[in-house]
């Protein structure tokens, strides 16, 4: 049985990035992968500009608080003014550009009108409330690097250094499909045996979620020619072909057998809970191959498996460079005292005192606990805890994007 360390530095090893690169103006470049570095065709900001609604001065010429000086120009933002005169001071508003000859701005509240001019009721030192040019970004300097999947922030970025479109990866095409006769279309009525296929509309929202271009191609009936179909299918146009269920040893199970006509198939038995089945190989086509990961077909144990293997292997696919989700180290509020030998995945969220509760529920069926939760404790093997140890908390925020 295969750590989950070592689960995933095999499928992590085997993921080639895609190598297409697209051109997407900046309203659509948000969630994709940066492909190349991009540097700023300015500085940021361009010339030294008032961080103050206020006035600018010579602080040569305020020596002393209650000095008056004349308002020689009034100096909006977007516009120029000229070079500041000695013994006077310019109306000045937040981002507006420095006059020449000036060297502090002094803000509005410490100022009030007086016969002829502005009462300066403060010694300001210089450089006073002055953003000076190049302060936030150099011109060329390099502010994205490759790598990445852009956020708000990024594209942000992007537009304040003057770039109107980002070089990225193509989508990563996923074809999915799902298998067993019991499976029945939310709305459908619900024959006796039968169970609602949760898994198709989690796994199509975890893969959009990341941004991926889906193929939903349905349920597949339990027989081998109509498996081995839906794969050929799938890997047509693919680059990656994810199922649900169907992997385990029931001979009503045709998943393994038919990825392993159509291609090859590795069946790692991972010590993860919930979770521990995943079959992982290829199928191919003309010219190529599609990978295949095969989730179990409990709705836990699919989601967390997706979230904790299928997800760094998506993000790497994609060309993304740090696959690794963030882990917060917090108090346990709650006792595990029967820990399993395999890793566990416990379902648990941050309360109100900083520390972390469990569901009471952990079964790998029960999907309410992850509707309960907002992240995960992973818990080594055979690690029981006890109320006030220490556990790692990975959020689902770093696990769902």
């Amino acid at each position: 049985m295969l750590s989950f360390e070592q689960a995933l530095e095999r499928l992590l090893a085997a993921a080639q990035p895609v190598t297409e690169i697209r051109s997407q103006p900046l309203t659509a470049a948000a969630g994709r992968v940066l492909a190349l570095a991009q540097r700023s065709t300015v500085a940021v900001p361009p010339l030294d500009n008032s961080g103050m609604d206020g006035y600018a001065v010579r602080s040569a010429d305020v020596t002393a608080a209650g000095v008056c000086l004349p308002v020689s120009q009034r100096i909006p933002a977007g516009t120029v003014g000229t070079a500041l005169q000695p013994g006077t001071a310019a109306r000045i508003f937040t981002g507006a550009p420095v006059p020449a000859g000036a060297d502090a701005v002094v803000m509005q509240e410490l100022c009030e009108h007086g016969d002829g001019g502005v009462v300066i009721n403060h010694v300001p030192r210089a450089g006073e409330n002055i953003r000076r040019a190049g302060e936030d970004i150099a011109a060329g300097a390099e502010i994205l690097r490759p790598g990445i999947r852009l956020r708000p922030q990024d594209i942000a970025l992007a537009a304040s250094a003057g770039l109107p479109e980002l070089p990225v990866y193509r989508r990563v095409r996923v074809g999915v499909f799902f298998t067993g006769d019991e499976l029945v279309q939310p709305g459908e009525p619900l024959p006796p045996g039968a169970i609602y296929n949760s898994n198709r509309y989690a796994l199509r929202a975890l893969l959009e979620g990341l941004g991926c271009a889906v193929r939903d191609l349905g349920t597949v009936p339990d027989k081998l020619p109509a498996t081995r179909d839906a794969l050929r299918r799938a890997a047509a146009d693919n680059d990656l072909i994810i199922t649900s269920g169907g992997v385990s040893v029931g001979e009503e199970d045709h998943v393994k057998a038919a990825v392993a006509a159509e291609g090859q198939l590795d069946m790692w038995k991972i010590a993860i809970k919930p979770g521990k089945p995943l079959a992982f190989g290829e199928v191919r086509r003309d010219g190529g191959k599609a990978w295949f990961i095969g989730v179990p077909g409990n709705p836990v144990s699919a989601m967390v498996t997706f979230m904790v293997m299928v997800r760094p292997f998506v993000l790497r696919l994609q060309g993304v460079s740090d696959v690794t989700p963030r882990a917060f180290v917090l108090r346990a509020d709650f006792d595990w005292p029967r820990p399993d030998v395999r890793a566990e995945f416990l379902r648990a969220r941050i309360n109100d005192r900083g520390g972390v509760d469990l569901y009471p529920n952990q079964g790998s069926g029960v999907v309410t606990s992850l509707c309960w939760g907002d992240g995960l404790v992973i818990n080594p093997p055979a690690l029981a805890v006890k109320r006030g140890d220490s556990v790692r908390f990975v959020p689902f925020a770093e696990l769902l994007t």
